[in-house]
């Protein structure tokens, strides 16, 4: 492991200050590195440290010690320790202002996967809430077959949410409230194994790091950052789901929750947000994917994939075949230059070029040209 993780896994281990504020100290530092070189003398680095902040940071001999069997530990059981200006860290955790210096990291998800989401509701997960989880997650994946789906591995909704994404073969991410030498609760134990060849594990702990109540409200944060989405199953009035809603709402993510019968205890929070304004209200795997966008990419997406003939094109109005012939002759032009080869308008151009990318024959490159494909 090199320096820099290491001297990063020890900053964390002497900061009993708030997240924003170690943050803070490393971003003016410039690194982890800098921070532990300078700990003696912090003020020089950040002058208006606060006397907390100086007070923690004295424990930073004995942090270094522990920072190094983290560091043996992590080597032997092949986890991944990702720091915040690392390429792996989540990028859209990165945005957050009380991201963690640091993740520990066990599987093999791209954590920043081209869509994020998390699902996320209530520990008594009712049968109404399992057929949602059930039938969103297939259709979701028959829309979006490369989301990842975070959620935090606990009872009810989050597990059912996991296990119906390894079911639908989507890749699922669970978020601990502990470190990787433990899991909690046991029982979820072989969902979890399945999770690390099929997504995988992550917290901000070390090893020896109890399951508190406390810790279980910090990491919902986790779960929010690195999401584009949050989706609320099923929810009392109050609960972790609506902490994990209200955290999304203050990193502008966008929240979506399913309603449920008015006088239902556990739809009594999902309706309650939608009331609100506080979340979008989804009924389907399609009404969301419509409400983020995400539905003309992968109707792009299907039409490539049919693997259309591109030889006969029998399909072609005579205006698409012109578009089809120029670009046979000289592939990969601009739309002025498409226009003036073709002798179409570019307000009609480009309504036939959608159309043609919603075939499959033609694909919009960098920089705005247009190739044909195949």
């Amino acid at each position: 492991m090199n320096q820099e993780a290491l001297r990063t896994i020890a900053l964390t281990r002497c900061s009993p200050f708030a997240l924003s504020g170690l943050l803070q100290l490393y971003q003016r530092a410039g690194s982890a590195t800098a921070v532990v070189e300078n700990y003696a003398d912090i003020r020089s680095i950040l002058p208006d440290a606060s006397q907390h902040l100086i007070d923690g940071l004295q424990a930073m001999p004995s942090a270094l010690a522990r920072a190094e069997e983290e560091a043996a530990y992590c080597e032997e059981k092949g986890i991944e320790v990702l720091t915040f200006n690392a390429d792996n860290y989540p990028q859209r955790m990165r945005e957050c202002v009380d991201a963690p210096l640091l993740l520990y990291y066990k599987g093999t998800a791209n954590l920043n996967a081209r869509r994020t989401i998390n699902i996320i509701g209530t520990r008594h997960c009712t049968t109404y809430g399992q057929e949602l989880i059930r039938v969103f997650t297939r259709e979701l994946k028959a829309l979006c077959p490369d989301v990842l789906i975070f959620s935090g591995l606990a009872y009810g909704v989050d597990i059912y949410a996991h296990r119906e994404a390894l079911t639908n073969q989507l890749d699922t991410v669970g978020v601990l409230a502990h470190g990787l030498d433990t899991l909690y609760p046991r029982s979820h134990y072989d969902t979890a194994r399945q999770m690390t060849r099929q997504g995988g594990l992550l917290t901000e702990y070390t090893t020896r790091t109890q399951p508190k109540a406390q810790n279980f409200v910090q990491r919902n944060r986790i779960v929010a950052g690195c999401s584009d989405a949050t989706v609320l199953v099923e929810s009392a009035s109050k609960g972790g789901g609506l902490i994990t809603c209200s955290i999304a709402r203050s990193y502008a993510r966008d929240v979506f929750a399913f309603p449920g019968t008015i006088g239902a205890p556990y739809s009594e929070g999902c309706n309650n947000l939608i009331r609100d304004n506080n979340a979008g209200l989804i009924t389907s795997a399609n009404d969301f994917v419509k409400a983020m966008g995400w539905d003309e990419d992968v109707k792009l997406a299907k039409a490539q994939r049919k693997g259309i003939e591109r030889s006969l094109f029998p399909e072609l109005s005579a205006d698409e075949q012109t578009i089809v012939g120029v670009l046979k002759r000289n592939n990969d032009l601009q739309l002025n230059l498409l226009s003036a080869q073709t002798g179409l308008p570019i307000s009609q151009l480009t309504a036939l070029l959608f159309e043609l990318e919603m075939k499959g024959i033609v694909r919009t490159m960098a920089g705005g040209s247009y190739h044909l494909l195949g």
